[in-house]
């Protein structure tokens, strides 16, 4: 794995904070599997990102607060006839991260500016 600076983001992060803020904003949460989806949609030409990593990356940045996640009420999955989803949204420490990344990826911020504490 590569190793970085504590507080930089890596691009795939960055990406999963971006496609997330968007699912966020229409559906109020979401879980890794639309997030795939929506990743793979986008007209970047970055196409589907392995399952296994976008799952430790949300683990990853859940652990550092840049995610929150809880279960699904299992009542809403057993309606729908499958298993419960881990859900996530956007934390304000991500969001913040976020912002600060693509600030500096835009050359408006100072280069090697940490995104998050």
């Amino acid at each position: 794995m590569a190793r970085r600076r504590p507080g930089t983001l890596f691009p795939l992060e960055i990406d999963i904070l971006e496609c997330g803020l968007a699912l966020q904003a229409h559906d109020g949460d979401f879980y890794g599997f639309a997030l795939a989806k929506a990743m793979a949609g986008r007209d970047d030409g970055k196409g589907l990102t392995a399952h296994g990593t976008l799952y430790k990356a949300l683990a990853r940045m859940t652990d550092a607060g840049l995610l929150e996640s809880s279960w699904e009420d299992a009542e809403t999955a057993e309606a729908d006839g499958r298993p419960r989803r881990r859900l996530y949204t956007v934390s304000g420490e991500g969001e913040r991260a976020y912002r600060v990344a693509t600030a500096a990826s835009q050359g408006s911020a100072a280069p090697g500016r940490a995104a998050f504490a």
